[in-house]
């Protein structure tokens, strides 16, 4: 059928774009609260981050038109050449870069400073829809999902040598993606366990049980281990009977191990515990090759990994990590206060948030984010600028349509008739869902602060083009969809 320019604009989401346009002002008018100084009058002079924030704004919105012009083909067709020139960039992007607050991962233009991972975020998006669209791909083999991973922690790491720990992280978004292509659930629930072992095992580790020898954190998560391997028995090998063995000589062993600790000789009980992990490793493998069943074997594998991550935890911890990266842990675990340090800005975000009550204290009039209280207030703290000046109900509304957009994009992916539409919109999805979800948590003080910012809201030419040639590339692909 013929297609022209016409039909594109016929068929492109504008709700969508409406929810886009809303964001971008709201998020103009926070920057404008939170970079203002008294006495500033001219919000849209270039000498103030209030009106290079408008320029950006700006040409985010030419480029938006720019993207919904070309051929939606053109994005399927360089797709990797995309990805190989940006994984190419942040290869040379330490060399290029000067330190910025301890990282190199921003390159000038003069005037202008980008950041080339806010872009790898769409190349990397549009490589795997590629590679994932071909025919017979399944996430169950191991030479398509090897590759697949492959392609997500390649840009992790390359940023992680940029020292932008945080920046890296947005890229396992790209996993929930993946579990709506068919990635198998055990794998997204082993990386909840992980997350629940680190929580566990770090703000209880040091913590002593009644007995004063065994640690609460290590304690803890080497029964949890137990637990979830009798549960997974039961349900991938439908075996009630080891199930029970399981459970009962697991459970049972330690709580005896425990009251004899108590009350006839203290000792360390998790070397029981260890003990107790390798006979149920023994005895999984057994049952493995006995009855010639692989579950049994992927849930030692399990067992053996935990107990493996539990160990590694404690040394990435103190070892791996920054001392300001611990500190921000442990300060979100309430390992720590640190007002006055590492837990300063979110609790100053607090302040201001709270200050705002229901109806804010209007536009300009935040005390706490004019008298500067909140250092990056206008970028990955801006949230508390909206909290202060407009209240409950201003923040309840910014959510409200960050939620519209996270529900009007699983409805515009459903809708495609490719796989590498949907796997790019998926893509999307997760990647704002993901920098929502952090944002608002790190300024409430339910996430370590990690410095991503909040999108279409942060200050900065390279968060907001990246945010939106992530969007209008999948609303040219989706408008495309008539054709296909």
């Amino acid at each position: 059928m013929a297609y022209t320019n016409d039909s594109i604009w016929k068929s492109v989401d504008w709700m969508t774009i409406c929810i886009y346009l809303m964001l971008v002002i709201f998020g103009w008018f926070s920057v404008c609260g939170a970079s203002y100084d008294y006495g500033e009058i001219d919000f849209f002079s270039f000498d103030t981050r209030a009106g290079k924030q408008f320029v950006w704004i700006c040409c985010s919105l030419g480029l938006g038109f720019i993207l919904m012009m070309l051929e939606d083909k053109l994005y399927d067709m360089f797709a990797y050449i995309l990805y190989g020139g940006m994984m190419l960039l942040l290869l040379i992007t330490p060399f290029l870069a000067e330190d910025t607050k301890g990282s190199y991962s921003w390159i000038k233009f003069g005037p202008v400073s980008l950041q080339p991972a806010e872009f790898a975020k769409f190349a990397t998006a549009l490589a795997l829809a590629k590679f994932m669209n071909v025919y017979g791909f399944t996430m169950s083999k191991l030479k398509y999902s090897l590759p697949v991973v492959g392609m997500v922690l390649l840009p992790m790491l390359l940023i992680i040598l940029q020292r932008e720990t945080g920046s890296a992280l947005v890229y396992l978004a790209f996993f929930f993606m993946l579990y709506r292509e068919g990635m198998p659930g055990s794998i997204l629930f082993a990386g909840i366990c992980a997350v629940v072992y680190f929580v566990v095992g770090i703000r209880f580790g040091n913590e002593l049980m009644a007995d004063d020898c065994t640690s609460i954190g290590e304690f803890s998560v080497l029964l949890l281990i137990v637990i979830l391997s009798a549960l997974l028995v039961n349900s991938y090998c439908k075996k009630a009977s080891v199930v029970w063995y399981i459970g009962g000589i697991g459970v049972g062993g330690t709580l005896l191990a425990l009251l004899f600790s108590y009350y006839v000789i203290p000792f360390d009980i998790t070397w029981f515990q260890y003990g107790l992990c390798v006979v149920l490793l023994f005895y999984l493998i057994f049952l493995s090759m006995h009855e010639r069943m692989r579950n049994y074997f992927y849930i030692a594998l399990f067992a053996i990994g935990s107990v493996g991550f539990l160990f590694s935890a404690d040394y990435v911890f103190n070892n791996v990590l920054e001392p300001h990266q611990q500190i921000r842990i442990k300060v979100v675990l309430g390992m720590e206060e640190d007002l006055a340090g590492a837990g300063y800005n979110v609790n100053q975000s607090k302040i201001a948030i709270g200050s705002g009550g229901l109806w804010g204290k209007g536009f300009l009039n935040g005390t706490q984010t004019k008298l500067k209280y909140v250092p990056e207030q206008d970028t990955d703290f801006i949230f508390c600028t909206v909290g202060e000046e407009e209240g409950f109900v201003g923040s309840a509304a910014v959510l409200f349509l960050f939620t519209g957009l996270i529900l009007r994009l699983i409805v515009v992916a459903e809708r495609q008739h490719t796989r590498f539409a949907r796997v790019y919109g998926y893509s999307v999805l997760s990647i704002f869902l993901f920098h929502l979800f952090i944002n608002i948590g790190m300024v409430l003080g339910l996430t370590p602060v990690i410095g991503i910012p909040l999108p279409f809201f942060s200050y900065g030419g390279s968060s907001l083009w990246g945010f939106t040639i992530l969007l209008f590339v999948f609303l040219r692909i989706d408008a495309g969809r008539g054709k296909r």
